[in-house]
């Protein structure tokens, strides 16, 4: 019986299972691909590492794999070092690449017990069944690999990452290419690996995916970690809200007097939109509203809206720049 993930979190909230400290890669055409990144990512948690490509997300996550050796820094994984303890590190990971790297004329039942045995574990018919269950792929485990949509193999991927019962799953862009209804099926797996008490890590560049799954969000550009923060307080501190005000008549342009505010006018001239920053002492809109009133543009209606994550991501990015 799982462990309920509220419970499971709140024994587990202050494991550090992966620490990441000064880690940096250049290769060897000079390029930079990672500037010192520090990082600790919680035991139990989904951790969502949002970029452009290029970012530097894919680099990071074959570092943490055992796939690219680091210039410098050091990463721990549960306690053991990536390089001198390599074995241990590695059978405590499973990792879901971008690429669909699969035996395309193996059966999905073989390629998964092939997986299990490589990392030392005996065979366990029930676990693997109930893996492909939990996967919908149970009716496709005497098919050949090369039979299966893009998706089932995305979900063969993802099965073949976890067969050795990993601690960790890093995802790389896991909804690339895919579907929005597949996308959203894949949502839905990650959430039920993270009840069953997995750490995952994904890398995407859909801020739809990090908003919708992730516990904390990481955002990296140019090899540069910018922040790391719980997703509801990101959106808290670098979110700014927005006044949609309809207005009794419509007007071809703002009038010079409110041009202080910034106001952004609709196409069919029947609404302004006031953007302002929810953690200021004043947002202005009692001064706003007056200055409406003097100008003459009578109000019909009032709306707020709250910036998504992926104007936070843009404008993050841009300050970057």
């Amino acid at each position: 019986m799982l462990m309920s993930f509220k419970l499971f979190k709140l024994l587990n909230k202050m494991n550090t299972i992966i620490s990441i400290k000064n880690i940096t890669k250049t290769y060897a055409s000079g390029h930079e691909a990672l500037k010192e990144i520090n990082l600790e990512i919680k035991e139990g948690e989904i951790l969502a590492l949002l970029g452009p490509n290029g970012a530097g997300k894919t680099t990071l996550i074959s570092i943490i794999c055992g796939l690219v050796s680091p210039t410098g820094g050091t990463v721990k994984v549960n306690g053991f070092d990536i390089i001198t303890d390599y074995r241990k590190t590695r059978a405590l990971i499973g990792l879901v690449p971008q690429e669909l790297t699969l035996p395309a004329f193996e059966t999905v039942i073989n390629t998964l017990n092939f997986s299990r045995g490589l990392f030392g574990k005996k065979p366990d018919k029930a676990f693997v069944e109930k893996m492909l269950t939990d996967l919908t792929l149970l009716d496709k485990k005497d098919t050949e690999i090369r039979m299966l949509s893009g998706g089932m193999k995305r979900r063969v991927l993802i099965a073949k990452a976890l067969i050795h019962e990993p601690r960790i799953l890093f995802l790389d862009e896991p909804t690339a290419g895919v579907d929005v209804e597949l996308r959203k099926d894949m949502w839905n797996i990650v959430r039920r690996l993270r009840e069953s008490g997995v750490t995952i890590i994904l890398t995407t560049h859909y801020i739809e995916e990090a908003e919708e799954i992730a516990d904390r969000v990481g955002v990296i550009s140019d090899g540069v970690l910018l922040l790391v923060d719980e997703k509801q307080a990101l959106m808290q501190k670098l979110g700014k809200k927005c006044l949609i005000i309809e207005l009794r008549e419509k007007i071809s342009a703002i009038p010079a007097s409110l041009l202080s505010y910034h106001l952004v006018l609709s196409e069919n001239g029947s609404k302004v939109t006031y953007t302002y920053d929810t953690q200021r002492e004043r947002t202005g809109i009692t001064l706003l509203i007056k200055a409406m009133n003097k100008a003459g543009l009578e109000i019909k209606d009032l709306q707020t809206a709250q910036s998504s994550l992926e104007d936070i991501f843009v404008n993050l990015v841009s300050e970057k720049k």
